[in-house]
């Protein structure tokens, strides 16, 4: 009795054993579902003041994610203003040469310089003929003659400065003024390029997977608030040893099936390429090797599946 006990047991077990490795065939074959992923971020720091969208929403392209608050930015516009304000100011006042105000006080100036220069030419006359006459020292006529060359030298510098104002501007100011002025625009147009940033907007049509930040957090630049999956980029991955690759070809038809709903997708190798390390290789079942070769599938789908479900990393088999 007890053996006859023995024997079913043993026979159960075996049964038991083989209808498990039967329930699961392994296959080099498995791959998963993959998307291209999409991560958006910003290229100013700023502190996050709204957020219009959830995890799991699907956005099109240009779509407001979010709104940032960026202070810096307005204290900044006002500066490129007032710059571009003193810019044109000078540069309106390079074309239109000196004011009659200015030129009039010039002329002025001008007459004042004459009077002193012919009070210093009579003064020089005098005190030379008296310096002749032995009346008055060597130091007494020097100090006068200075005085006059200095009157001289004074009485051609205005009248210089009176003929240039006359002439105009002169090129280089102009040209001077002009770089100002597209130095303050070019300002203003770099802060009008930071206020758009306040706005953080859909790069392509996605949908939204995960968000890492809520409202009234810092948002640092690079940092990635949003990420998610592209519309329309879904392709299959798989893991192949070099042993199977001959079996493949870029742009062989081939069908898919989800091993738990039956349903067949039809799709194409898109491309392979070899995986150059082990922490690459994403199979569920390597069978391979380890001194065989690991290559890499890319398969797209070659009809329209936008009504199908497929989830991230889900589980794929070629047919």
């Amino acid at each position: 009795m007890k053996s006859f006990k023995t024997i079913f047991i043993l026979s159960l077990a075996l049964i038991t054993l083989n209808s498990c490795k039967k329930s699961e065939p392994i296959t080099p074959y498995r791959g998963k579902v993959k998307f291209e992923t999409i991560s958006v971020s910003s290229k100013l720091a700023g502190r996050i003041s709204k957020i219009y969208v959830e995890e799991g929403a699907t956005v099109k392209r240009g779509d407001t994610l979010a709104l940032l608050d960026l202070p810096e930015v307005t204290a900044k516009m006002i500066q490129a203003e007032g710059a571009i304000t003193s810019a044109q100011g000078q540069l309106n006042m390079a074309f239109n040469g000196a004011t009659i105000e200015q030129l009039g006080q010039i002329n002025s100036q001008l007459e004042s310089g004459e009077a002193q220069l012919e009070f210093a030419q009579e003064s020089y006359m005098r005190l030379q003929a008296m310096y002749q006459d032995s009346l008055i020292s060597q130091q007494q006529f020097d100090e006068v003659k200075m005085k006059f060359q200095m009157a001289k030298a004074q009485v051609a510098a205005l009248k210089a400065k009176r003929d240039e104002v006359k002439k105009g501007t002169r090129t280089e100011q102009i040209v001077q003024a002009k770089g100002q002025l597209d130095r303050a625009v070019g300002a203003k147009e770099e802060v009008i390029s930071a206020s758009n940033e306040q706005y953080v907007i859909a790069p392509a049509a996605m949908t939204i997977e995960t968000i890492s930040l809520e409202e009234g957090e810092l948002l640092t630049p690079g940092y990635s608030l949003f990420n998610g999956y592209k519309k329309g980029s879904l392709y299959f991955r798989f893991t192949i040893p070099e042993s199977k690759i001959y079996d493949f070809e870029i742009g062989k038809s081939i069908i898919l099936i989800n091993p738990y709903t039956n349903q067949e997708t039809k799709a194409k190798i898109s491309t392979v390429k070899q995986l150059a390390r082990y922490a690459d290789i994403t199979s569920t079942a390597p069978l391979y090797n380890l001194t065989e070769a690991v290559y890499e599938l890319k398969v797209v789908p070659t009809a329209t599946v936008s009504e199908r479900a497929f989830y991230m990393n889900a589980t794929v088999l070629i047919k």
